[in-house]
């Protein structure tokens, strides 16, 4: 194969690869400090380069050796800072390795390291400063592993050099020593103050912004005109969620936490060249807080960025999408449906679309629906994933009414986006004096009513499970998912969802969930239902049985 077909290879090992050198140089920086010099080499140093230099030179070359460890961290997270420092790192560790005792090696090696990573800048895109790289507990510890290990080393040599006896030996072997400790003091005393610099420096868990934030705002600004949004990112108006913001102010990412369990709700909002950063930067700041990390409800066009981010993937179910621009209410596909909606018609049902805020001139009588629609279903109000009847938040919204006999019997909420890419349903919420086939009646005037908007697609939510194989050499939770599909429809209607939803011939896309280590994926889901529930309490509470006899 030719360079610029490898070029893409290289490139997408080449942070794997730079975070290994560097580290490697550290050590070996650390190591040498903390070591005696050759003899002979040391003293034809001595006969012409004063003794300040040499003392400065190992003094300086196990500082470098710590920071190039740090740096591996970022190096390992793309950071184009911590390239150039790499950089900078390398080429001074080399000079100085002559100055410490003609170590010629040395200074090769760390040449061969510079010129390996030189290459390869493009590999590091993310912009962030180095200030704001989180280095965590975990690579704190690993870089007073490497000081520790590099002065054990060195006490062991010191204690059995071959010329331990030997009187002017013996003084240039104390002075050694000497030297030995203090490198190996300072890059303590350096790490020491990089550890605590951490946990002043660190930002706290962002706190949950609601409508009393000056931050709320933002979020509406941002979702009134992102580039990048899906019709679930307005979930950021809900008021449980924590954000991450960009640098600029014009992308964020939301997301909840639940005990040690972190969780994106979907892909950054707002600007596409933004999205990795921020991707970036919460598992950095989730790590430096000793969470575990997770992404949920990712798409397909999500995949290529989380394995850029070493994640491990998992499918959770599909997504249900219908194009617009083909639905149809003809042929004998659509002859039930059609049936039903001509039929609700037929009775006294009428459509309407209220805008954002006019919903509160009714609100009084979509809070009795709403309260009659609960009382039949399982668990309380949902959060986090999904919406819940809150007065505030329904009036961030449009929300489409049906109305029978002048009576509102129906209402869903609608969330739209700003480029009109697609748009859904979050509430649907119906009284027992609804036409019985409301639900078909409400779905068809919306999809016609979209389609009139110029919207391009209706999301239609998701089938949770849907798509897992249960193959002998599929992961273990796929089989286990599956399984739940097939057999838990006392727990969810898992396949009665799936079928409701083929009426309407959507285009079926899966859902992920993402995670650092697959053994968190588990846990992640655990804590995202009890997030959406409101607790236990809110998993265990039963439906009261429906009056009128209609299915709910």
């Amino acid at each position: 194969m030719s360079a610029p077909e490898l070029r893409p290879a290289a490139l997408a090992v080449a942070p794997t690869l730079a975070a290994i050198l560097a580290a490697s140089a550290g050590v070996l920086l650390l190591a040498s400090g903390a070591t005696p010099s050759e003899p002979t080499r040391f003293a034809i140093l001595l006969a012409f380069a004063p003794s300040a230099l040499i003392e400065i030179s190992h003094f300086v070359s196990s500082i470098i050796g710590l920071v190039l460890v740090l740096l591996a961290f970022g190096l390992r997270a793309r950071l184009d800072a911590a390239w150039w420092a790499s950089l900078v790192m390398l080429a001074a560790g080399a000079v100085l390795a002559i100055f410490k005792g003609l170590n010629w090696e040395e200074t090769a090696t760390l040449t061969a390291f510079f010129v390996a990573i030189l290459p390869f800048h493009e590999a590091f895109p993310r912009k962030a400063a180095l200030s704001r790289m989180e280095i965590t507990p975990g690579w704190l510890l690993s870089a007073a592993a490497a000081i520790g290990g590099a002065a054990f080393l060195g006490w062991w040599m010191f204690n059995h050099v071959e010329y331990a006896d030997r009187s002017w030996m013996r003084i240039m072997g104390d002075r050694e020593a000497a030297r030995a400790i203090r490198s190996s003091i300072a890059a303590a005393v350096v790490l020491m103050g990089i550890g605590v610099w951490r946990l002043i420096a660190t930002p706290a868990t962002p706190p949950v912004v609601d409508d009393t934030d000056p931050d709320f705002d933002r979020v509406r600004a941002i979702l009134a005109k992102a580039e990048a949004a899906e019709p679930a990112s307005n979930l950021a108006l809900l008021g449980d969620k924590r954000f991450l913001f960009s640098a600029s102010g014009e992308s964020f990412l939301m997301f909840g936490v639940r005990r040690r369990s972190w969780i994106a709700l979907g892909p950054p909002i707002g600007r596409h060249d933004e999205r990795m950063e921020l991707f970036w930067r919460f598992r950095e700041l989730a790590d430096a807080h000793a969470a575990r990390a997770g992404f949920y409800a990712l798409g397909p066009e999500d995949l290529p960025d989380t394995v850029d981010l070493g994640l491990a993937i998992q499918k959770t179910g599909e997504s249900a999408i219908v194009p617009l621009e083909s639905f149809s209410l003809a042929g004998r596909r659509r002859e039930v449906l059609r049936r039903n909606w001509r039929k609700a018609g037929e009775g006294g049902a009428a459509f309407e679309v209220l805008p954002a805020g006019a919903a509160m001139t009714v609100m009084a009588e979509l809070r009795v629906i709403s309260d009659a629609w609960l009382a039949h279903h399982a668990g309380g109000e949902k959060s986090f994933s999904m919406g819940g009847f809150d007065p505030r938040y329904v009036a961030e919204f449009p929300v489409a009414l049906v109305r029978s006999e002048g009576r509102i019997v129906a209402f869903a909420t609608l969330w739209t986006t700003a480029h009109k890419a697609s748009f859904s349903m979050d509430l649907m919420r119906y009284s027992d004096e609804a036409p019985k086939n409301i639900m078909d009646y409400l779905f068809v005037e919306l999809l016609q009513w979209g389609k009139a908007e110029g919207y391009t697609a209706f999301e239609f939510g998701m089938a949770p499970l849907a798509g897992l194989d249960d193959r002998p050499l599929a992961p273990i939770m796929s089989r286990v998912g599956r399984l739940l599909y097939e057999r838990g429809e006392g727990i969810y209607n898992f396949q009665g969802v799936r079928r409701y939803k083929d009426k309407y011939d959507p285009v079926w896309q899966p859902r992920y969930i993402a995670a650092p280590r697959r053994w968190a994926i588990p846990f992640l889901l655990a804590d995202i239902g009890l997030l959406s529930s409101g607790g236990m309490s809110g998993l265990t509470k039963r439906p009261r049985p429906n009056s009128a006899g209609r299915p709910s």
